[in-house]
């Protein structure tokens, strides 16, 4: 596997198991079959990944949002009844109804979840607005609505010069759009053409507005810059679970020339 395409599988694979994503394990050997109505007292974790590669195919996942139920207590494992549906803005999401899976070689308590897929570049076109999540059967709906939920993440270049062409010794700013959201801490790599080190450069950032220096011994070179973040959504309804809580994760790769 070319390394780039290896780091752009570890990242999304880190986001999901940050925001709770991957399966978890039990040790019943049978699956408890619930109602919608019965995970009430679950706590639903979303999670919208919005990965942006620079060349290549893109990690599965990279552009997807989804909601995670989280596992029952006391060690068992329930599974959603057969019926329901999962939507995200009225699009049909893919609904995992979990339960034990023992096509691993041992027996792994899997969660309820849906999942969908997105063309970033449709989101990119789309005016933002609120993402709605709802998952029905015949009991009962759970309901989540973020406000403005639905965009495109990106960050944009600040200040003078080219975007693609960074002096040694230079500070730099981007701004995580939308504008509105503020997110986490950014981290800020640069990773040179045929190089297999990625450097983690030092930044400082106001709200949504990420400023690092290029490095004065970074060799001059192509280099893959790649900008990253987290953050948060108000959430707006919260319904049919004890809570709701979640991230947008965000990556970015632009192709830079060091001079």
């Amino acid at each position: 596997m070319h390394l780039l395409s290896f780091l752009r599988s570890a990242a999304v694979t880190g986001a999901l198991m940050t925001a709770g994503l991957l399966a978890g394990c039990g040790d019943d050997t049978e699956s408890e079959t619930l109602s919608l109505a019965a995970l009430s007292d679950r706590t639903l974790t979303w999670a919208i990944s919005d990965v942006d590669v620079f060349e290549g195919v893109e990690p599965p996942g990279a552009h997807r949002v989804t909601i995670d139920f989280s596992l029952a207590d006391g060690g068992r494992c329930t599974r959603l009844n057969d019926g329901a549906t999962a939507t995200f803005n009225g699009q049909p999401m893919k609904l995992e109804l979990g339960g034990i899976n023992g096509t691993a070689g041992r027996d792994v308590c899997e969660p309820t979840r849906a999942f969908l897929d997105v063309d970033p570049n449709v989101w990119a076109q789309q005016p933002v607005e609120d993402a709605r999540f709802v998952v029905q059967d015949g009991s009962g709906t759970v309901s989540l609505v973020l406000q403005r939920g639905k965009a495109k993440r990106s960050f944009s270049f600040e200040g003078a010069g080219a975007p693609d062409r960074l002096s040694r010794g230079q500070a730099y700013s981007y701004r995580w759009q939308p504008s509105d959201e503020v997110p986490g801490p950014i981290t800020v790599t640069l990773l040179r053409e045929g190089g297999t080190a990625t450097a983690t450069v030092p930044s400082t950032q106001d709200a949504g507005l990420v400023t690092f220096t290029v490095p004065a011994n970074t060799p001059v070179a192509n280099h893959l810059l790649t900008l990253s973040g987290s953050a948060g959504a108000t959430v707006l309804e919260c319904a049919g679970v004890a809570s709701c809580n979640g991230a947008v994760f965000h990556s970015e790769e632009l192709l830079v020339t060091i001079q």
